[in-house]
């Protein structure tokens, strides 16, 4: 079964994307707009034609030109504290604009706009925003080096620049077009999913509609899970697992539980149900690829297990059953002197102890826990009291790969659940998780992982139909070769007995 990508997008289309004729102001009168602690350094009129998106870091190469259409490029510098210097753009569609406003989260530690998420909702007709949250990514040396010796920048990367760029942008959109978006939503993945729930728990009448996906929220607790599993892993002589031993871990997972939904097609749409054990890949004889030591068990055991601190808390979940297991602490090599990756390491020697030569080889989870968080704990949302964006009006919509190697999807489910414990269990009217099977970090896997998110949300916040289930494709070159529904958790879908595992129409969502 396969469909051209482009009519299965044309099915997702919803009238609420259409495009009115609005009067507007000419583009180059945006220059001399006034706007508070605000330097509008550039607006331009940019005609429809190929477009090459700057490189966030120096000497990285650059991407093919892609074509837009015809807007007007707002540039601006927003100076909200004395050592603030965010840089964001605003994109107006020049034409054919339809009527809302779309602004675009981060990656990473950011430091750079996210030009290649503003395409997309140009190209939509969608006013656009981004921004660099307030630093370059190689500012200090990379990662979160931005940050040593410069706390308000640590508040413009925690939530403040994205706020700014947001009522900015709203006021650049209303001298523009003599009128405000009559809506407007969020759309962000993994540091952009933290974002989005900064927004709706911080600021909860910025937008109409949030999407958050694969939230690095907590970012400090990521961090440190990810830092305290390395540190154990490296005292294992017997890792790393070589590729074979990985391979046979995975067919060993898949033979357990791939057949949980009524199929087996290499993906796991019920990992929670899985109970795998390790244990059962334990050597006989000689060691091999096809077997584990007891000593190799014991590390993929604590891969999929909860990272805990001393007193039994949660710091972050492990990784799920079928996940890509070649991608962790499994199979890297890491000498005992080499300090951790630097992206995770910075939380702690840069937001927590504000000292880059911080010993790393003194890590203690507890104390560097307490220690960063007294110092940067406002970067992360830990509150599940989203009522106020309830009574705004707004819709939040979660997702998450079920096999995403960089974050343990476990912990998002957490949080909705966790929502749902302190403001009742009936709150699908504005909130929904979408765990994605076979997805990997935001994109990517064996599974379908591609789904209009936007067209969801329009459909939900404007229309009032909500999702109950939503379509995705996995795309190989330009072509739909698989389709899965992705139901609302709890539900999953399940094969219904007959017909092709990779047509969407023969799995339905069932509760488990």
């Amino acid at each position: 079964m396969k469909h051209s990508i482009f009519s299965i997008l044309a099915m997702t289309a919803i009238f609420g994307t259409a495009a009115f004729a609005v009067a507007q102001n000419p583009c180059d009168a945006l220059k001399g707009l006034s706007l508070p602690d605000t330097t509008v350094t550039a607006a331009e009129y940019v005609p429809e034609g190929p477009y090459q998106a700057p490189s966030l870091m120096p000497g990285m190469p650059k991407t093919a030109p892609i074509t837009l259409p015809a807007h007007c490029r707002v540039a601006l510098v927003l100076t909200p504290s004395k050592d603030s210097h965010i840089e964001s753009e605003v994109w107006l569609p020049a034409r054919d604009w339809n009527g809302k406003l779309q602004v675009v989260g981060n990656g990473g530690w950011a430091g750079g706009i996210s030009y290649f998420a503003m395409i997309p909702a140009l190209k939509e007709g969608y006013a656009t925003a981004s921004t660099d949250t307030g630093h370059k990514a190689d500012d200090g040396g990379g990662n979160g080096m931005f940050a040593l010796g410069h706390p308000e920048k640590v508040i413009d990367f925690g939530y403040r620049a994205l706020h700014e760029t947001t009522v900015k942008a709203k006021a650049i959109i209303a001298a523009y077009y003599n009128k405000p978006p009559r809506y407007s939503y969020y759309n962000g993945c993994s540091t952009g999913g933290r974002q989005g729930l900064m927004e709706v728990s911080r600021y909860p009448e910025d937008f109409d509609g949030v999407i958050a996906g694969a939230p690095a929220n907590p970012h400090i607790y990521l961090h440190a899970a990810g830092i305290e599993l390395n540190m154990q892993l490296r005292k294992n002589p017997q890792l790393p697992l070589t590729p074979g031993k990985i391979a046979a871990l995975q067919r060993a997972v898949m033979d357990a539980c791939d057949g949980l939904d009524g199929v087996k097609d290499s993906i796991i749409s019920h990992p929670e149900k899985c109970r795998f054990d390790p244990a059962a890949l334990l050597c006989k004889g000689a060691d091999s690829d096809s077997c584990l030591t007891t000593m190799q068990i014991d590390a993929v055991k604590k891969v999929f297990a909860d990272v805990k601190t001393g007193k039994g808390e949660i710091v972050w979940t492990g990784y799920m059953p079928g996940s890509g297991l070649g991608y962790t602490a499994l199979a890297a090599r890491t000498d005992p002197n080499t300090p951790p990756a630097a992206m995770p390491l910075d939380t702690f020697r840069i937001l927590g102890y504000q000292d880059p030569n911080w010993d790393w080889r003194t890590w203690n989870l507890d104390r560097e826990l307490a220690v960063t968080n007294e110092k940067a704990g406002f970067i992360d949302v830990h509150t599940y009291d989203l009522s106020a964006f309830k009574a705004h009006g707004g819709k939040l919509l979660l997702y998450h790969g079920w096999i995403d190697p960089g974050i343990p999807p476990g912990n998002t489910v957490n949080y909705y659940k966790g929502v749902l414990s302190k403001m009742g269990p009936n709150q699908d009217n504005w909130l929904r998780l979408f765990m994605v099977p076979g997805m990997e970090h935001c994109a990517g896997g064996p599974g379908p992982d591609q789904f209009n998110k936007v067209a969801v949300m329009e459909r939900w916040r404007e229309l009032g139909i909500a999702p109950d289930r939503i379509l995705a494709m996995h795309v190989t070159g330009n072509n739909v070769d698989r389709t899965r529904l992705v139901c609302p958790y709890p539900q999953v879908p399940v094969y219904k007995g007959s017909g092709s595992a990779n047509d969407a129409d023969n799995f339905t969502c069932k509760s488990p």
